[in-house]
């Protein structure tokens, strides 16, 4: 059984920063692709930034510049979001994912993490 579990998330002022976390567990041959996504009230989920086994990174433009996505260099499992020059618009809770495969050659399968709320005061 595979858990993604994120962490980090809080309350924030406008301008501030913060990281989310992202541990994935369980029974992992390999994992393809990490990425984060958010969904604020009323609203639609969206992808805010992936990061690919290779290191390959892609954000949404309204992130670019303020957001970085990086997977842990010793721990390969988990995903980090360091994220600066918060807006009140960046409010959502905030959601890992990966693609990743129970065995060599097998299909990838994705799974999600129960979310972290962010939440970014003016």
């Amino acid at each position: 059984q595979v858990q993604l579990v994120e962490s980090g998330g809080g309350l924030v002022q406008a301008g501030g920063s913060l990281r989310v976390s992202c541990a994935a567990s369980g029974s992992i041959f390999s994992i393809n692709a990490m990425g984060w996504y958010r969904q604020a009230p009323g609203k639609q989920r969206e992808l805010v930034a992936t990061i690919l086994s290779g290191g390959s990174t892609n954000y949404a433009d309204s992130v670019k510049g303020r957001f970085t996505i990086s997977r842990d260099k010793n721990a390969k499992n988990t995903v980090y979001l360091q994220m600066n020059s918060l807006k009140p618009e960046d409010t959502a809770v905030y959601y890992c994912n990966a693609d990743l495969q129970y065995k060599s050659g097998g299909p990838f399968f994705r799974y999600w993490g129960q979310g972290t709320q962010v939440t970014v005061s003016s």
